[in-house]
């Protein structure tokens, strides 16, 4: 199949509309769309501007959810404000705390479905791995969220939602009016958890604008990654309308291995991927592709793979992160010995690419890369049924 190949991927978006008399939930608009939102009910063409700028700064700033809070507004401009609109995000069900200090949120939307949200704490930073579908229609053979089939995308407030429900939780909006403090609990952004971005492009992308936004939640592009399977087509549109950095999870270094460990590949082949990537327009030495590459004993990690990886990728800017399989109930396939993952990387390292070997968090709470699965669909599925998605 050819990068020009179109995508057949009709899946329902809820629209934004609260389930309260049908107030409109702001949360998600875009700048443009906020705009009309308050054109809507009354705003004039030369205060809408203005409007548009204090508003967004309460919710994205300051993460303010009242309107009667939002003090610089007049009182009947406020209140016509609540007639018409909500500012909602996703309902966080429940946390579990790692050993190691990771955040795994169970968080429900609209319809009652559900989703996970992980925060894994740094010493330099603090990464939040977000969802952009409910499940996965992608049904790679390693991953436990695979095996829950694809219900929804989410849209793009359920998307930022998450990132503003995280920094509820780690109480990091600052006060209105205090001086600014560019310190940062929730400092970078992944989009690797449940579902395949490039699959609900526009939503990601509008949730990503929100949150580059210099006026409110103000993250870096550079601060942002997206993880796709490979989505070839959409793969440009990501520099160009999103800006982030790129990772792909590449898993295999043959088309007959990557067809059984990511499915997607039978559509788009590693030959059509790899020349998507050499175009990416953003690509240099200070925006390398990541490659992240699960571990997989006796599937792809001998030194024969490793070595055909280098070659491969030859001439793309890129780092390779290594990934020790996180195993969960049912998994069909073991974690590479830590000697033989070592090996791997120093093939890697010699050839002169960066091979980091990720060290799994969460691991303890099931939050960790692989194991993101609703708690509600764990509780259903028993071992067999996991074994049967699986293809065992």
């Amino acid at each position: 199949m050819t990068a020009s190949a179109p995508i057949t991927q009709d899946v329902l978006t809820i629209p934004r509309k609260s389930p309260e008399g049908g107030r409109r939930n702001l949360v998600g608009l875009t700048r443009p769309q906020l705009r009309d939102a308050l054109l809507e009910i009354g705003v004039t063409e030369k205060q809408v501007k203005m409007r548009v700028n204090q508003v967004w700064q309460w919710i994205y700033q300051w993460g303010v959810r009242d309107f009667d809070a939002m003090t610089n507004l007049a009182k009947g401009f406020r209140a016509q404000l609540a007639e018409n609109f909500v500012i909602e995000i996703p309902e966080m069900v429940s946390r579990q705390v790692s050993n190691d200090g990771t955040r795994k949120y169970l968080v429900r939307i609209a319809g009652g479905h559900e989703v996970e949200v992980v925060y894994i704490p740094e010493t330099d930073r603090g990464t939040l791995c977000i969802s952009s579908q409910v499940g996965c229609t992608l049904t790679c053979s390693f991953c436990h969220t695979g095996t829950q089939k694809l219900v929804r995308n989410l849209s793009a407030g359920e998307i930022v939602g998450q990132v503003m429900m995280a920094r509820d939780d780690l109480g990091e909006w600052p006060e209105p009016g205090a001086p600014k403090d560019e310190t940062r609990l929730l400092s970078n952004i992944v989009l690797m958890g449940m579902g395949e971005p490039l699959y609900n492009f526009d939503n990601v992308r509008d949730a990503m604008k929100i949150a580059m936004d210099r006026e409110g939640i103000s993250l870096s592009r550079r601060r942002i990654t997206l993880s796709t399977s490979g989505v070839v087509p959409e793969i440009a549109k990501t520099a160009e309308e999103i800006g982030c950095l790129l990772a792909v999870s590449f898993h295999a270094t043959t088309d007959e291995v990557r067809d059984k460990l990511v499915p997607i590949n039978k559509k788009w082949n590693i030959e059509a991927l790899l020349n998507a990537l050499r175009e990416y327009p953003r690509l240099s030495n200070s925006e390398r592709i990541t490659f992240e590459y699960v571990m997989l004993k006796d599937v792809n990690d001998s030194d024969a793979d490793a070595r055909r990886l280098v070659s491969l990728i030859k001439g793309i800017p890129a780092k390779i992160n290594l990934i020790p399989f996180n195993e969960w109930p049912g998994a069909p396939y073991v974690r590479s010995d830590q000697d033989r993952i070592k090996a791997f990387a120093d093939i890697i390292y010699h050839a002169g690419y960066a091979s980091p070997i990720r060290r799994p968090r969460g691991e303890d709470i099931m939050a960790a890369c692989g194991q993101l699965k609703s708690a509600t669909e764990r509780a259903r599925k028993s071992r067999k049924a996991i074994e049967a998605d699986a293809g065992l």
